[in-house]
């Protein structure tokens, strides 16, 4: 106790600047990472998949409030490294800033947990979280685009929407896979099957996903087997990782202009890829959710079963035992 009552807890000033550091660390490492893989139209450059929303919001749900400095920095620096300071850059942080906040208090106020073990909580992230959340950072970063930019009034929907369903695709896939690291102490594959299954499974996609993106013929259809046999044997760990796996596939393909994408305009490419990543997306975090929530139910009745048999035989031991011999006889 004496150790305990010793140690000197850091200032709170000091834990506010290191949380504040890592979020905005975090952040810009992701969106670095988005950056990887985008799509220019005219001056609009646009992330099929942003990873920020994602982290931001799994952030504010681990912090709450005190991430939304880390969050304002690291959209800034972001920014910061594409053009310089200007007013299209300052609302373009808020509108970052604003909508995976708006989603935090969104599924706060709806009881929300991050576990995802009920079908309502893959539904509200889905719907509230990311659909109807990331309409704000969209309609914000396209307005002030269209503003400052020669940005051409017949691309505006179709970059709108490019920018909804990037942000979006964001919180349906990182999300979930943060959550599941913040609260994994250890792996899920505790035995040699379980891992040949799960090798198997990367094998199987490492062929199939890019022969259905690079394939002509049009093959996107393909990777939804494999996303369905991830998400009933590994749940949210293997289907958001498929998923995600398709989409960086498939954006590359998109970018070279190979496969289905070829001799199609730069709008034809982006509304087609971010429909592919946004049904992908939502077909695995809706899939895993409602195996998950079958699981626990099992799971649930199986341990009241367990509880019911412990107590009935608690009260058979308790029951007193009638005496036999002639005392019992004379009783009679």
């Amino acid at each position: 106790m004496a150790a305990v009552v010793g140690t000197r807890a850091w200032p709170r000033p000091a834990v506010l600047a290191l949380e504040t550091a890592v979020v905005s660390a975090c952040y810009f490492a992701a969106g670095r990472l988005g950056l990887l893989r985008r799509l220019s139209v005219d001056e609009a450059v646009v992330s099929p998949l942003w990873p920020p929303s994602g982290v931001a919001l799994a952030f504010l749900f681990l912090l709450g409030w005190r991430a939304v400095p880390g969050i304002a920095l690291g959209a800034l620096f972001i920014l910061m490294s594409l053009t310089t300071l200007g007013p299209t850059v300052l609302g373009t942080v808020f509108g970052n800033v604003a909508a995976p906040l708006c989603a935090y208090l969104l599924l706060r106020r709806v009881g929300f947990r991050t576990d995802l073990g009920r079908l309502r909580d893959g539904v509200a992230l889905v719907f509230l979280g990311a659909l109807t959340s990331m309409l704000i950072s969209a309609s914000v970063g396209v307005v002030m685009l269209a503003l400052t930019t020669e940005l051409p009034r017949e691309d505006f929907w179709a970059v709108w929407l490019a920018w909804w369903v990037g942000d979006a695709m964001g919180v349906v896939i990182v999300t979930p896979l943060l959550f599941l690291v913040f609260r994994t102490r250890r792996f899920p594959l505790r035995n040699r099957q379980r891992w040949a299954e799960a090798a198997g499974m990367t094998a199987l996609a490492a062929v199939v996903l890019p022969l259905a993106a690079y394939n002509v013929f049009n093959l996107l259809f393909l990777v939804y087997p494999v996303l369905i046999w991830t998400a009933l044997r590994f749940q949210f760990a293997g289907s958001l990782l498929c998923a995600l796996a398709a989409s960086v596939v498939t954006t590359s393909a998109a970018i070279q202009g190979a496969g289905s994408f070829q001799d199609l305009t730069d709008v034809q490419i982006m509304v087609k890829l971010q429909a592919f990543n946004g049904s992908v997306g939502l077909t695995a975090l809706l899939l895993s959710a409602v195996i998950s929530a079958q699981i626990n139910t099992r799971r649930s009745v199986e341990r009241a079963c367990r509880e019911l048999v412990q107590v009935l035989d608690n009260l058979t031991l308790a029951q007193p035992r009638r005496p036999r011999g002639p005392a019992a006889d004379e009783d009679r």
